[in-house]
């Protein structure tokens, strides 16, 4: 057997891993690609001052009934 037909039959696996490890990397960037177009298009998150008030953390997590008998007061609509 000659030098050549041994070198080529050892390179085809060779080319075929290099082949499927460019498809791999190509996948990879896309899906990176892809990923962070869905990212930017995605509605951010409200900031603390664009929330609803009732919403946002209470300082105190704690009343007493008075003082929450005084904001449901608050948030009563007139009738």
């Amino acid at each position: 057997m000659t030098a050549m037909p041994t070198l080529a039959a050892e390179a085809q696996p060779s080319l075929f891993l290099i082949l499927a490890g460019v498809v791999l990397v190509v996948l990879l960037l896309g899906a990176f690609w892809y990923g962070s177009l869905r990212r930017r298009s995605a509605a951010a998150p409200p900031r603390p001052a664009e929330q609803n008030p009732l919403m946002q953390r209470r300082e105190d997590s704690w009343q007493t009934p008075q003082e929450h008998a005084r904001e449901e007061e608050k948030h009563r609509y007139p009738h």
